[in-house]
């Protein structure tokens, strides 16, 4: 009789097996991620400004992040000083990462240097640009993005701080979801670049 049975429980845990390996093949795959942007804010039809024959020439760092900050994830915020990622949702590249073209192409734009230049560069250039992102995080709660960046103008061949500010901006979600928050990330975003862009323009005059 135990002979008997032995066999029997051994052919019931193999069918157990071969049925919960069917049951995970059959499983729908996860869902693709979906990739998100920051995008250039909309110039209209304005020109592009002409520099004076003695403006400076800006190097503009890559932009580094706050610890948290410093990720493709999408983050979110419900509880203070806890944050949330979205599932299956991410920008394309970090958000500093993002970021330090549209800084560039801003600058540029505004006539203010000579020319502006991105790292690594083999050109010189008498000022610095330095940035730190300091937050840009979907705010569940007021139902906004919320962005504070941190920038440091530097005297290039002297390594000498010229001026420094943090720039917020905020901006409310149109939908509480991903697209919702960078959709108001934009908003808020194009709004740091026109005060970084006239703070360094100001600088540039004085």
């Amino acid at each position: 009789m135990t002979g008997t049975r032995l066999p029997l429980a051994l052919l019931a845990a193999f069918a157990a097996l071969g049925a919960g390996g069917c049951s995970t093949l059959l499983a729908p795959p996860p869902p693709a991620p979906h990739f998100w942007t920051l995008d250039p804010p909309p110039t209209g039809a304005a020109a592009k400004a002409s520099p004076a024959a003695s403006a400076p020439v800006l190097i503009v760092s890559t932009p580094r992040a706050a610890a948290g900050f410093d990720t493709d994830r999408i983050v979110y915020v419900r509880d203070a000083h806890r944050l949330e990622p979205y599932a299956d949702n991410q920008w394309i590249d970090t958000p500093p990462r993002m970021l330090g073209p549209l800084i560039a192409e801003s600058l540029s734009r505004s006539g203010a240097f000579a020319a502006v230049l991105a790292t690594p560069s083999p050109a010189n250039g008498q000022w610095q640009l330095d940035t730190q992102l300091v937050r840009l995080q979907h705010e569940v709660g007021p139902g906004r993005v919320s962005v504070a960046l941190r920038a440091t103008l530097v005297d290039k061949p002297t390594r000498t701080v010229l001026v420094a500010r943090e720039f917020e901006a905020t901006a409310p979600t149109p939908s509480a979801d991903p697209a919702g928050a960078v959709a108001a990330a934009n908003v808020a975003v194009a709004d740091v670049l026109r005060q970084l862009t006239d703070f360094c323009v100001q600088a540039v005059r004085r």
